[in-house]
């Protein structure tokens, strides 16, 4: 696993807004912490931080493209559960280089 670029890299996470369904809270039974998160309306969520014009999530912990990950990786939202799902570690997608490129890092 030491070998997998998304535990140095981290930019996904100061680049994308996060928005999800009210039912992954925890205070609805699912797992996103509350306090990570902004209501947008009574259905939708989204997580702190990453509606800033320089996005970055509140989970983010560490030094972007050095030693970087999610603070919360195991309870995190659906969105960014898929967006690890679209290609292993990043390679190859589209949204991966974009975010990695808004952050000086080479494409993987």
């Amino acid at each position: 696993m030491a070998s997998n670029p998304c535990l140095t890299c981290g930019a996904c996470c100061a680049s994308f807004r996060v928005d999800f369904a009210k039912e992954e809270l925890q205070s609805e039974g699912g797992c996103v912490p509350d306090g990570l998160t902004v209501e947008l309306n009574a259905r939708l969520f989204r997580m702190r931080g990453t509606d800033h014009a320089a996005p970055r999530c509140a989970a983010l912990v560490g030094t972007l493209g050095v030693q970087a990950g999610c603070g919360i990786y195991e309870w995190r939202p659906a969105p960014c559960r898929e967006f690890g799902l679209r290609a292993p570690m990043g390679i190859g997608d589209e949204a991966c280089a974009r975010a990695r490129a808004r952050h000086g890092l080479a494409p993987l």
